[in-house]
Parts: structure tokens; sequence; C-alpha cells
């Protein structure tokens, strides 16, 4: 992995801004561009790239700097509504994609793009890095392993602080974000069907906008982004996930909790703690590994460590020719079961799934 490849980023937003430090870790790989239309996040990225010594041209417009810089990689970290036009006009130009979660903010787009990925030869991989948060990766690793036995039951939850503020306030609007339930939980559905090794057939949710934003008015439009959830998953070997998503828990001790209940056990995990506690039902006593991540993993990002690990993976799947660890698939699913969760809401019934007819 000695030879240099040229990234550029799309977005330098919160994240894209994540993603030039994560690079700047990352040997082999150079920033050299980054496009956005919005002057006061180009200052912010050049100011970045000056701390983290990348040399760096901001362009207003993508296309501009496609053919002026010709990049080996691109990071697509702009809002999530422009992902699918973005996204094609990148893949014009045959070069490694790393696309930010969600893949899309409708179904629809989102088998679209996973069609159009289907003839694309170069590296294309969707972002949903939480499984890459050290913690999480272990724990995957130790379910995978038999410790629980076969998963019955699947638990996540997620209990954190509000969305935050963006560029023209755009992450306040289902029609921008794809709803709550794609925009953020996206990650935690690609969670579900990883740890399952399984596709979800059916959804209940319930959930409501009872705290947040409720008196925000933009343009005279009045924010709709649900801020709380419980969502129910069944999957075609017969285990059964929920989510419980609580966004106005700022004080919780842990941000998010995974547990994985079997025949033989309970392994569960927390973040930030980073603890996996083993639960054995033969009563023996419990026993927790704690998962070290190294410092500048952490301060790189704001997803313990998770980001500066995906790029790595992606890194040396470019320079390799590798195949993508997490797929224009895996994109697709996990917004097909957010956008379920929210007509499951809207109509106060299941929902079923067969992800094969996705396709």
């Amino acid at each position: 992995m000695q030879e240099t490849r040229k990234y550029a980023i799309i977005g330098c937003g919160m994240m894209g801004r994540e993603h030039m430090r994560n690079i700047a870790l990352v040997d082999g790989a150079e920033l050299v561009a980054i496009a956005d239309p919005h002057a006061p996040s180009q200052d912010s990225a050049l100011e970045l790239a000056g701390e983290l010594n990348q040399s760096i041209i901001c362009y207003a417009d993508t296309e501009e700097m496609m053919v002026a810089q010709k990049p080996d990689a691109v990071i697509i970290a702009a809002p999530n509504h422009t992902h699918f036009d973005i996204a094609q006009q990148v893949m014009a130009h045959d070069v490694a994609i790393l696309l930010e979660k969600p893949m899309c903010t409708s179904v629809s787009d989102a088998q679209n793009l996973h069609a159009l990925q289907g003839d694309y030869a170069p590296l294309f991989w969707v972002g949903l890095e939480y499984r890459y948060m050290p913690p999480v990766t272990r724990f995957v690793e130790r379910v995978h392993g038999g410790e629980t036995g076969p998963v019955k039951m699947l638990s996540i939850r997620e209990h954190r602080f509000p969305f935050l503020t963006k560029v023209g306030d755009w992450n306040r609007f289902s029609i921008n974000t794809g709803g709550t339930l794609v925009e953020k939980c996206c990650h935690f559905f690609d969670l579900m069907c990883h740890i399952l090794q399984d596709d979800p057939v059916q959804i209940y949710a319930s959930g409501g906008q009872d705290v947040n934003h409720l008196d925000e008015v933009y343009d005279g439009e009045k924010s709709d982004i649900l801020d709380n959830a419980y969502v129910i998953v069944d999957f075609a070997g017969g285990a059964r996930a929920t989510l419980d998503l609580c966004m106005f828990a700022e004080g919780a001790e842990q941000q998010e909790e995974i547990y994985a209940l079997g025949g033989i056990g309970k392994l569960e995990v927390k973040i930030p703690a980073a603890e996996i506690t083993w639960s054995p039902r033969s009563k023996t006593g419990t026993l927790t590994e704690f998962i070290d991540t190294p410092k500048a993993a952490m301060e790189a990002g704001d997803h313990h460590g998770a980001s500066f690990y995906q790029i790595n993976h992606f890194h040396r799947a470019l320079v390799e020719g590798g195949a993508p660890a997490v797929t224009s698939f895996d994109g697709l699913r996990s917004v097909q079961m957010g956008a379920a969760a929210h007509q499951s809401i809207e109509t106060d019934q299941p929902v079923s799934l067969d992800v094969k007819t996705m396709l």
C-alpha cells in the first residue's frame, strides 16, 4: 500500500471535514481538492487543510473539479437529497466512490443507483461506517464466532442529542433527509442485517416528533423531523430485532447499546464505554472486555473511530483492487428498511418486505 492515490471530497460540512482528518492519517492517501458551493464551508475546509498540512484546491462546481483534478477516488459527503444526482455525475468519470449514508433519500432512487452500480467497474462503497467502530466490530466478531448461539433477539438502542445544525437547515425536513429513520437509522438497520446475516421480512414501527424542533419554522415551513421511535424487525431466519431511538437524551451515559441474545447467552456492547459484556445462561458470571481505540482515530471524528477504520479499508481495496465491504445492496436495503419503518408509522400497520424484489 505504498502507491499514492488522489482523493477529492464533495461536500465539506461536518462529515466532509471528518473525512479530511481521516485521510490525513492514511499512508498513501492524498487529498487534492474539495467541491462545495457554500463559500463559508470552503473557508472552513481550507483552514482545516492548513492545520493538517494538506494542499487542496477548492471548487464551487463538482464537474470543474473532476475535470481539473482527475482524482482516483471521490468521497461524496454532500446533503442526502443530492446523493443520487452527484453519484451519477461522478460515475461518469470512472473513479472509485465512497458515498456517505444514506445512499439515497428514496427507495426508488436507491434502486436505480444500485442498478447503475451493477455495470460500474470502479470501487463503489456506501458509508455505513458504524460497522467499523472497534467495539462494535469486536462485538460482531464474537457473535459470528458463535458465543451466543444462533441469535434469536437483537436490540439496538441509541439515546443521543438532537440533529445538529446544517448549512441551510436542510436536515430539518424529511424531504431532504429521507426521514429520521432513513437519515439516522440506516446505520442501525445495516447493523441488524450485518450481525444476523439475514434479510428483513416485516417491519412495525411507532414514532413521533415530540420534543425537538417543534417551534422551528424555515421559509414558512415547519420542521417535520421525528425525534423518537421504536422499530421491530422480523427476519427471514426467525430472529427479531428492535431499535429504540431517542434524540432528546443528551444526558445519557451511553449513546449506543447493542444486545444479542441466543440459546447460550447474551453479548452486549456499549458506546462510548467501549465495553463488551458476556452473560452466559450457565450463570458462571459475567465477563467484560474493554476495546481500546487509538487516540488519533478517536480525535479524527465523532463516530468512535469508525470513519478512520472505514477509510483504511476503503483505501486498501482501492490500492489492491478489492471488492467493497459495504455494497450498494447494503445501502439499498438500509434505505428500504428506514422507508418501511416510516410507512408503518404513517399507516399504523406492519409493512412486509422482500428485498429480492427490490433488485
